[in-house]
């Protein structure tokens, strides 16, 4: 099975898990980048980054390059924002719903504070599908990595290769 990893991240979190995943079930990844950055500093952070989620914006992305049909499951990465998936994945989503059809689906989520639950299951209704082959909350596992972060890493690279 052909696995793509779709991710974004601000702060670090997200990619350093998209690179553990890739190693372990050999992945490729699609890094989505927004072509206005959000600050990923202060206040400013919070709110702008609160504000886009919560209101479901969907930011126009720089190029990306993917041929979605060399596919059969794709994972996507996100940090958790105001309780929901950060919205370059909903414009990924939005602009390639049709070649997403028919596959299989996991994701990740990475978030400081709570909500982690919640914003999978959002991006699940979002998806239209009843759920995930696969899930992982993880807690700044770049800003605070330790062995027990790590094993729960490899606890979701070992459901994924089921």
């Amino acid at each position: 099975m052909k696995t793509l990893i779709v991710y974004y991240s601000l702060e670090g979190n997200t990619q350093y898990v998209a690179d553990k995943v890739k190693e372990k079930v050999d992945a490729d990844t699609l890094r989505l980048v927004p072509k206005k950055a959000y600050s990923d500093k202060g206040f400013a952070k919070f709110f702008w980054g609160g504000k886009s989620a919560l209101m479901a914006e969907k930011p126009e992305l720089e190029d990306y390059n993917v041929d979605l049909s060399k596919y059969d499951r794709i994972i996507f990465g996100f940090p958790v924002w105001a309780g929901t998936f950060t919205p370059p994945i909903r414009t990924f989503i939005e602009d390639n719903r049709k070649a997403l059809a028919g596959k299989r689906f996991s994701a990740y989520a990475c978030m400081a504070g709570s909500g982690g639950e919640k914003a999978i299951n959002k991006l699940a209704k979002f998806l239209e599908i009843p759920g995930f082959e696969a899930t992982s909350i993880f807690v700044d596992p770049k800003a605070s990595a330790s062995a027990e972060k790590e094993a729960q890493i490899n606890g979701f690279c070992v459901a994924l290769n089921q």
